[in-house]
């Protein structure tokens, strides 16, 4: 295991070990930074096309009509 993996582990199960309201409290404060609620979305937006398909670029720039 990694020590980012390691210290991931430690957060999370902290994270955890807290009540719904404190929970709750950390994500709001998380979501209303504006560097960490870019990375959350960014991070979901990949991991919702992770199992998609792969193209090559070409194909996406035809797609979009971008000419190059």
């Amino acid at each position: 295991m990694s020590a980012a993996q390691a210290t991931a582990e430690v957060f999370v199960m902290a994270f955890k070990s807290l009540k719904r309201n404190q929970r709750e409290a950390v994500l709001e404060k998380m979501l209303a930074d504006d560097e960490l609620s870019a990375d959350f979305t960014d991070t979901l937006a990949l991991e919702a096309r992770l199992h998609q398909p792969r193209q090559s670029f070409r194909q996406t720039l035809k797609e979009l009509n971008i000419r190059v």
